[in-house]
């Protein structure tokens, strides 16, 4: 991969694997996070409803992060297995971290890893009357919790933790920019796109948007052409291993742009 410049944007705690990969091929991580994940202000809402976790028949963890989130497994918080409660794992991070933290993860989609696979799953279709709880981040998407009321599911949410912006200096980044020595950029969720943009001055816009885009989904492709991106390559999971593959075809020529 030469001496590629590739900037990593996941949050900083998630974002050494990927860039250890990238500089196992003599490439350079740019690590820079667009996204930084924070407890929410009121805990009394996660300590309420955990305290009455055996009234659900599913548990949905979305992400690692609401998992691994502050506060979760101190004595009095700890989520207790309640053999009426099933958990499910939106992914393989996600089920991973449960697992780390002595959890049973009862179903995780096998190829795709998003609400979509899940949905899909026949543990999901006859779900009439059954109660899930969603554990999730501030804001997040509606299309698995709107899809499981549909099917007749009654459906609650637990926010855990929210998305910020962290502190940042661009100075780096924008000099890489002004110089065209930024060679690819990776994305791994809308949020930490549109944070990206906030975060590097605007002068230096249009210029972002020549350099090639890895993203992680359609959805996220689909916002990217929106915003005016004008490459956009789209990966076939969001593991670390298939975020290289695709930047190591950009790097390459492996990829042919639409112009």
């Amino acid at each position: 991969m030469g001496k590629a410049h590739v900037l990593v944007t996941r949050p900083s705690h998630q974002s050494e694997n990927l860039s250890c990969l990238i500089e196992a091929l003599n490439g350079v991580a740019v690590r820079f996070p667009t996204l930084a994940i924070a407890p929410v202000d009121d805990s009394r809402q996660i300590q309420n409803t955990l305290a009455q976790l055996e009234k659900y028949h599913w548990l949905v963890f979305i992400s690692a992060n609401a998992v691994t989130m502050h506060g979760y497994y101190s004595d009095s918080d700890k989520i207790k297995k309640f053999k009426s409660t099933r958990i499910a794992a939106i992914g393989k991070a996600t089920k991973d971290a449960l697992i780390v933290a002595g959890l049973p993860v009862d179903l995780v989609p096998e190829s795709a890893y998003n609400s979509e696979a899940l949905l899909a799953m026949p543990e999901m279709q006859d779900i009439k009357e059954q109660r899930f709880l969603i554990v999730r981040g501030q804001g997040g998407l509606e299309v698995l919790a709107n899809t499981l009321r549909s099917r007749g599911a009654n459906v609650d949410y637990l926010d855990v933790y929210k998305r910020i912006i962290p502190p940042f200096d661009c100075t780096q980044l924008s000099l890489l920019i002004k110089q065209s020595k930024l060679d690819v950029v990776t994305i791994t969720s809308g949020e930490a796109l549109q944070n990206l943009l906030i975060m590097l001055e605007k002068k230096y816009h249009q210029l972002l948007l020549e350099i090639p885009l890895v993203v992680v989904s359609e959805r996220i492709r689909q916002l990217a052409a929106e915003i005016g991106f004008k490459k956009i390559a789209v990966t076939n999971s969001p593991s670390d291993n298939a975020i290289l593959e695709t930047v190591i075809m950009c790097v390459t020529g492996g990829i042919e742009w639409q112009s």
